[in-house]
């Protein structure tokens, strides 16, 4: 008996050391034969990849007013992928026809997590559409649809071209020194790619340090916090088959963990 509570223990020892990690939910509509059913929703892929970086994910709800609840919540937040943010939110007075999807609710929780994230330096991954949001969030601006405002010369959505999603579409130029290159190493680095907005004018507390073939600004990240790196790509559909892209989860976590320990110290 006395054996079991103490293997009881180390085991909550041990789920206690985990930092955990908030990953935004996006919106599913669910067509039963009993109803119509929108639904919170997430790719698995995010969740798994925190688990296998060594933290416990859990799934955010979009409400902005429960955005400071949901940060006492958790060690580390992950911006998720997903449909297009509201061009207003970036300034823009008309709406591009590829933009498609708004959800205003997602818009304004992630916008007011990101904004409380980054007032408490909690370390923040942005993932596609994350990017977008953090860039948005700090005063920078989105190109609506990147064929049509900046340049066809690179499929930046490669199922376009029957890429496969754990596949490298285009390459990815690493700035030295930077965040992103303590995260992942060497550059340049294959990723893949699923977007048609990217980011335009770069928020004044960004800096950028990743760029595709075409010039296009792939990566963001903030000098002036912990740890705050928002990415184009989708790392969590790769990590399975390319070890080196479980790098941005295992950095957010070990920051995450720092930033926990401190705190309980």
């Amino acid at each position: 008996m006395y054996a079991h509570h103490e293997k009881h223990r180390e085991e909550r020892r041990n789920s206690m050391d985990r930092p955990v990690i908030g990953i935004t939910s996006s919106q599913f509509i669910d067509t039963a034969s009993h109803g119509v059913f929108p639904r919170h929703s997430i790719s698995k892929a995010y969740s798994e990849a925190v688990h296998r970086a060594g933290g416990v994910p859990i799934i955010l709800p979009f409400f902005g007013d429960l955005a400071p609840s949901m940060l006492d919540l958790i060690d580390g937040l992950i911006l998720t992928g997903g449909a297009d943010i509201d061009p207003a939110r970036f300034g823009d007075e008309e709406i591009h026809p590829k933009t498609y999807d708004i959800l205003p609710d997602r818009d304004e929780a992630e916008i007011e997590l990101t904004r409380g994230a980054l007032s408490r330096d909690m370390p923040i991954l942005g993932i596609c559409r994350g990017v977008q949001v953090l860039n948005v969030a700090m005063g920078g601006t989105l190109y609506q649809d990147v064929p049509d405002q900046f340049s066809a010369e690179i499929e930046h959505r490669q199922h376009e071209e029957s890429i496969p999603a754990d596949e490298a579409g285009h390459s990815v130029n690493i700035t030295a020194g930077s965040l992103l290159e303590r995260t992942y190493g060497e550059s340049p680095i294959g990723v893949n790619s699923f977007h048609h907005q990217a980011v335009k004018a770069v928020a004044p507390d960004l800096i950028a340090t990743g760029v595709s073939e075409d010039g296009l600004i792939e990566a963001v990240e903030s000098p002036d916090h912990s740890f705050v790196l928002g990415v184009q790509w989708h790392p969590e559909l790769m990590f399975a088959r390319h070890e080196r892209h479980l790098a941005p989860f295992a950095a957010l976590v070990a920051a995450a963990k720092e930033a926990k320990t401190t705190a309980d110290v």
